[in-house]
């Protein structure tokens, strides 16, 4: 999964959930169902960018809530 804005670092990430920002994540592609609750892995930069980060997190209603790990 990704996050709607496209963090650069898995710092960049964690520094705006604990911030409190609200980060959505989405499935991108269409190829499986979106998921919006439950744990999830997270990668990034946005294709076509090479990912050089991936993490997990919790979601609810398509948005994290908790700590990024």
């Amino acid at each position: 999964m990704y996050c709607t804005r496209n963090f650069k670092t898995k710092k960049a990430l964690k520094e705006a959930v604990a911030n409190g920002e609200q980060v959505e994540v989405y499935q991108p592609g269409g190829f499986f169902p979106s998921q919006t609750d439950g744990r999830v892995g997270i990668e990034g930069p946005h294709y076509p960018e090479a990912h050089t980060w991936w993490a997990n997190a919790v979601i609810r209603d398509g948005i994290i809530v908790g700590k990024v790990r």
